[in-house]
């Protein structure tokens, strides 16, 4: 890091180079390790291989996605219930996508535009977003190292949870939780939206999960009612006005 600032003094990397992309990649490469090393866990103790749980990380980069398709697979749910699951889930990267690409200089070509939106993750999006203009070099320096990192942090816990006492492979698997209730709580706690938001779909789910009939739903298709319900409700109840839409943009 401090070659990096001294290199960047002396005007040697510049705003939109490789490197730099690789750089700021970095801290979203360390946050990604955790978070996939508690999916290879989770994969892992659910009855897949380690081969199975890499592979899907290579091939989906989105945790909430992974997480809600693994136990679709495992259940044997059909192609529909985990299409259907994955598309709701990750609407909002097309929405991400659209925004980003206002940002994108001349250098990108639409095929460039596919690879950038593969990996055009939550925080990818944050710190290319907060650019004036992002060429080619700086969004495939940007994404290729929290790819590396998602995808190291998945195959090192899926072995670590085939190794691991069951005590300890419990313990780590609580992680994954940890987590989305860290993202979830606090802004939960600001905003009423979110907070009713949270609160529909935590009562639909334990209704699908212990009501009669309810129960038997497929759970891929409780992700896909319980989210489209919850937010549909809360948009409806929580309106943006225009102003504030046009201020978001």
């Amino acid at each position: 890091m401090c070659y990096y600032l001294c290199m960047k003094q002396a005007g040697h990397i510049g705003e939109n180079t490789f490197l730099k992309g690789i750089l700021d990649g970095i801290p979203i490469c360390l946050g990604y390790l955790s978070v996939a090393f508690a999916f290879g866990i989770f994969s892992v103790s659910g009855g897949l291989t380690s081969y199975e749980a890499l592979l899907i990380s290579m091939t989906n980069v989105t945790s909430a996605g992974q997480l809600a398709a693994v136990p679709i697979m495992l259940s044997g749910g059909s192609l529909v219930e985990l299409a259907l699951s994955q598309f709701i889930i990750n609407l909002r990267y097309s929405l991400m996508s659209v925004s980003l690409s206002q940002k994108l200089d001349k250098s990108v070509t639409l095929f460039d535009r596919f690879i950038i939106a593969f990996v055009n993750t939550d925080e990818v999006f944050a710190v290319a977003s907060s650019k004036k203009e992002v060429s080619r070099t700086y969004m495939f320096g940007l994404i290729l190292t929290p790819y590396i990192g998602w995808s190291a942090g998945t195959i090192i816990g899926a072995v670590a949870g085939s190794i691991l006492p069951a005590l300890v492979i419990s313990a780590l698997g609580v992680a994954i939780y940890g987590m989305f209730i860290a993202i979830v709580v606090p802004v939960a706690k600001e905003e009423k939206s979110v907070f009713i938001c949270v609160v529909i779909a935590m009562a639909l789910s334990c209704a699908f999960r212990y009501l009669p009939y309810l129960k038997e739903v497929q759970s891929g298709f409780v992700i896909i009612i319980c989210s489209v319900i919850a937010s549909t409700v809360a948009a409806l109840l929580f309106p943006l006005e225009e102003k504030e839409e046009r201020d978001e943009l």
